[in-house]
């Protein structure tokens, strides 16, 4: 068995949206550095670094997960799904189309995050109440919005608004 030092580069290969994608990484290299510098990915964003904010949301596996939190080495051979990936065709989401109707992101930082954790929420909660989509987003931290237009656009993608958008 090889041994492993902190300089030893490792070869990682991800289906990264749809494409399989191989890079190289130290082992103590985190998932969301990887996808920024290795493979360019730049809509993963990086705030805190220590899985509190949410800007680094992606989905492994199909899962919402924080690439703050994830080293690159243990992605290898997962399917990793970014914002990038969520517009097909360059058609976007109704959930994209609905963040920007509702004006749901300002600075856009932490947007990308938010997107892809409640990409992953919907599917598994698809009729979500006000109050439950609020407990979803507990888990970002945004400084811009204030939280009512995500929670508007969700709202509404879900088919549950009452108010029309502001426009």
């Amino acid at each position: 068995m090889p041994v492993l030092t902190a300089d030893a580069r490792h070869t990682v290969t991800i289906t990264l949206n749809g494409k399989v994608r191989t890079g190289t990484a130290h082992p103590r290299l985190l998932l969301s550095d990887f996808l920024r510098h290795e493979l360019g990915a730049h809509g993963t964003r990086v705030g805190c670094e220590h899985g509190v904010c949410g800007a680094c949301t992606v989905r492994i596996d199909g899962v919402a997960q924080r690439a703050c939190l994830t080293l690159a080495v243990q992605a290898d051979g997962r399917r990793i799904d970014t914002v990038e990936g969520l517009a097909h065709e360059g058609r976007m989401t109704a959930l994209q189309e609905a963040f920007n109707r509702h004006h749901a992101l300002q600075c856009g930082f932490c947007t990308a995050g938010i997107l892809m954790s409640l990409s992953d929420y919907l599917e598994r909660v698809p009729k979500p109440s006000e109050e439950e989509v609020r407990d979803m987003l507990s888990g970002h931290l945004c400084r811009c919005t204030g939280y009512a237009g995500i929670v508007r656009a969700v709202m509404d993608v879900t088919g549950q608004s009452t108010e029309t958008p502001h426009v």
